[in-house]
């Protein structure tokens, strides 16, 4: 992660970050910035164009959609509720917004 102010609470692991006590999966961090920069201008383009196909492409290729981007085994709790998972325990210390 960045020096960057993060909006959200991140998951220690840095693989979601929390909204209304879901999870969502965070980018590829693997990513080069230029290419990460150039796909999220390809997202904000296709939503403004309310284009399902090229905002699904852009979201497979940040990696926020599809296989996970890590390869560890660890599961996908992509759009779980935080606290039906195993990031529950963090997920208790987070202070209400």
């Amino acid at each position: 992660m960045t020096g960057i102010s993060q909006p959200y609470p991140v998951t220690p692991d840095g693989r979601y970050f929390v909204v209304r006590g879901r999870l969502w999966r965070m980018s590829d961090p693997s990513l080069d910035p230029a290419r990460r920069d150039a796909l999220v201008r390809e997202l904000m383009d296709a939503r403004r164009k309310r284009d399902r196909a090229r905002v699904d492409a852009a979201k497979r290729a940040l990696g926020e959609r599809g296989l996970p981007w890590w390869n560890d085994g660890t599961p996908d709790f992509n759009r779980y509720l935080a606290k039906n998972t195993p990031y529950a325990d963090w997920f208790a210390t987070i202070p209400a917004s």
